[in-house]
Parts: structure tokens; sequence; C-alpha cells
């Protein structure tokens, strides 16, 4: 007699990447409480710190959330003085938004502990499957964007 378990198909690989993601979010929402910022908000402030200066649209983007929610997100994090906002001097029109150096001083707070999460995620890989791992995702990312 087969075994029933031994028939199902493994799941699909967005499954399992939807997977990680939601308990890195998770994770990720849990460390930063204390702060009193969201797992979203974390994310927006560390695309800043790789690339300060940016368009509501492009943080947006970087940060995987929508252009109306982005509004939300820098107004909140502008009125805990975390961002700022100052017109493009290329383009008058256009609103940059920037890193403050209390942003600076709430992702130095938490670098470690990121550190540790990342660290724990990948405890059961080597160092090569880990550095797979972080190719594999990046082709994933290109492929589809």
């Amino acid at each position: 007699m087969l075994d029933p378990q031994a028939t199902k198909a493994p799941p699909s690989l967005l499954y399992m990447v939807k997977q990680v993601e939601l308990v890195v979010r998770s994770h990720l929402d849990e460390l930063v409480k204390p702060s009193g910022i969201t797992a979203l908000q974390y994310t927006a402030l560390t695309v800043l710190q790789r690339h300060d200066g940016l368009s509501a649209a492009q943080l947006a983007r970087d940060s995987f959330v929508t252009a109306q929610s982005i509004a939300d997100l820098v107004r909140s994090l502008e009125s805990r003085g975390l961002v700022r906002r100052e017109r493009n001097p290329r383009n008058r029109r256009e609103l940059l938004i920037l890193l403050t150096d209390a942003g600076r001083e709430l992702l130095a707070r938490y670098e470690g502990s990121m550190r540790e999460l990342e660290e724990r995620m990948v405890r059961d890989l080597t160092t090569h499957q880990t550095e797979q791992l972080r190719q594999a995702l990046t082709k994933a990312w290109h492929a589809l964007s």
C-alpha cells in the first residue's frame, strides 16, 4: 500500500517564498515593535539607508508597497522625525525623502538584532549555500521585475 504522504507534490516555490516572507515579517515586526514602527516602515528606512533621497514612487517600489500606502508610511516616519522631505533641486515639483540622523540612529540600534535574525534564518546552510541562495533569489527577482 502506498503512503499517501509519499505521493503528495512538494509545495510550489511561490508558496515557499511567501512562507519565508511571512515568517521574516513577523519576526521583524516583533523586533521593531518597541521603537513604535512596523516592519514595512523599517524596510523603507533601510532602503533610504542604501539610497537616500528617493522620490515617493521610487521608495514605494523599493520598499514593496503601493504608491498609495507610501504617503501614509512617509507621513508617519516624518512625524517621528525619522525622515524628512525636501524639494528635488533638479525637479522642483518633486519631493525627495531623506533619512534623518534619528532614522540612522534607529537603524543602528537594530543592526545587531537584524544580523542575528538573518544568521538564524541561514544557520543550517553553509557559507556557499547561503551565497547560492542570495544569487538564486536575485535571479528570481530579476526574472519577475
